[in-house]
């Protein structure tokens, strides 16, 4: 790692450092922790997750404990500065490993931000960045691994790019699922989408309106300005 900024997140209230090159945290990693319906007693698994932004924006809001799993070692380590530099490391910890492999033990709530661009494009020349953007045909893996370690009653959330959505839901369970869009401005397509499933539910699959993330002019919308500088909640489930 050739060094690392210091960013703002939820209008200051979180500093996070994160690499200055490589893959770097931003609107999606928000938008996914405000859609986690964690309470404050409960217990959330993040599966790959970076330096910390998603864990950490979560644990900020609802005051619930997060652990996440994090396959590079340097991010790995970057995370756990970042619980210590906000003052959560009491209820905020992480750990190097491989987010897919098998483990023992459930959670009331999993979410991530899983790598979700095909093999397609062009890859990046900065391996790390490669590592988090690319699925390398496992995103069903990883849908998979999340659904398996969801306590009773508990949820799975992720985000990810529109045009993956067949294979997500794929790999999820028939009943229980929530999708909702995230538009870049009103009338035009999603290039995001929010998918959660609740552990439990019988509700067939329900795609909801979306919320529209920017205004003609460029600025954020109330809505999203809330979630992004106020640390408001994104409601998804009934």
């Amino acid at each position: 790692m050739t060094g690392y900024t210091e960013d703002g997140f939820l209008d200051g209230r979180l500093k996070l450092r994160q690499p200055r090159d490589g893959f770097r945290a931003g609107l999606d990693a928000v938008m996914l922790a405000a859609a986690v319906p964690a309470e404050p007693h409960q217990t959330c698994l993040e599966l790959g997750a970076g330096v910390g932004t998603a864990s950490l924006c979560l644990a900020s809001r609802t005051g619930c404990r997060v652990h996440g799993i994090e396959i590079d070692p340097a991010l790995a380590a970057l995370a756990t500065q970042n619980a210590a530099l906000n003052g959560l490391g009491e209820r905020v910890c992480f750990e190097c490993g491989n987010a897919l492999e098998p483990r023992s033990g459930t959670f009331d709530h999993v979410f991530c931000n899983p790598p979700f661009h095909g093999s397609g494009g062009q890859t990046s020349p900065n391996a790390q960045r490669a590592r988090a953007l690319e699925d390398r045909g496992v995103l069903q893996d990883w849908v998979r691994s999340g659904v398996e370690r969801v306590a009773s009653k508990g949820s799975f959330t992720l985000i990810i790019r529109a045009d993956r959505l067949d294979e997500v839901l794929a790999a999820l369970p028939a009943a229980g699922v929530y999708m909702l869009p995230l538009l870049p401005r009103a009338g035009e397509a999603p290039k995001r989408i929010i998918v959660q499933w609740r552990e439990g539910a019988h509700t067939p699959p329900s795609r909801l309106s979306g919320i529209v993330l920017h205004r003609s002019d460029g600025r954020y919308t109330p809505e999203a300005d809330a979630i992004l500088r106020d640390a408001a909640s994104l409601r998804i489930a009934p």
